[in-house]
């Protein structure tokens, strides 16, 4: 249960970054809707098509496409907030990258795989959806960069993967887990801190 909340909200989240990307680039309310939604869904529809989860959930429950609408509500809503708020969709996606690597590392452990491949389902989980949302705006995606990003979601993975071993209360690994990945992307975007290379 506290893992479909997560996801939920992970998406959620990244629905609202989806559209308000999308709005910058002056999209109509149907393409922040599309935006929202593969924002929001696209590290999922990934990460189930990798497994073998098929058809994804995106095609099998409405509840994906309600949270998109919302999204796309909360961003059209509070217009005149987000305009206040620098870096809206950065820090939005802070919160979505922790989200779903979470939930991403979870639903690859339930199925078996080795931990390692959990890491790296984790990542995709949580960096998919935005790549799409930056390609359809025409730009170079972030995990693409020489942003600490997908890196985020591998320390915060491994420090999940470090909790299980020691047996930690599932609900401190979620929380702690998705709070060091939000609070390195975080600080990563205050002081414009960069990976060499």
């Amino acid at each position: 249960m506290l893992l479909q909340v997560w996801e939920i909200l992970g998406t959620f989240v990244f629905c609202v970054s989806g559209a308000l990307a999308a709005r910058e680039k002056e999209m109509d309310w149907f393409g922040m809707f599309v935006l929202a939604l593969l924002t929001g869904t696209g590290g999922g529809l990934l990460r189930s098509v990798l497994i073998g989860d098929i058809p994804p959930l995106i095609l099998t429950n409405p509840l994906f496409f309600g949270v998109a609408a919302a999204g796309t509500l909360v961003a059209l809503a509070g217009a005149e907030h987000w305009q206040r708020m620098r870096r809206a969709v950065s820090v939005l996606d802070a919160f979505g990258l922790g989200l779903f690597t979470v939930t991403g590392m979870r639903i690859a452990q339930a199925h078996g795989l080795p931990w390692w491949s959990c890491l790296a389902l984790g990542v995709i989980s949580a960096t998919f959806g935005g790549l799409l949302r930056d390609v359809l705006r025409n730009e170079i995606p972030l995990v693409l960069r020489k942003e600490i990003y997908a890196t985020a979601c591998i320390i915060g993975g491994l420090a999940l993967l470090g909790m299980d071993l020691l047996g930690w209360h599932e609900g401190v690994v979620l929380g702690v887990t998705t709070l060091i990945i939000v609070t390195i992307r975080l600080l990563a975007i205050r002081y414009a801190i960069h990976q060499s290379g």
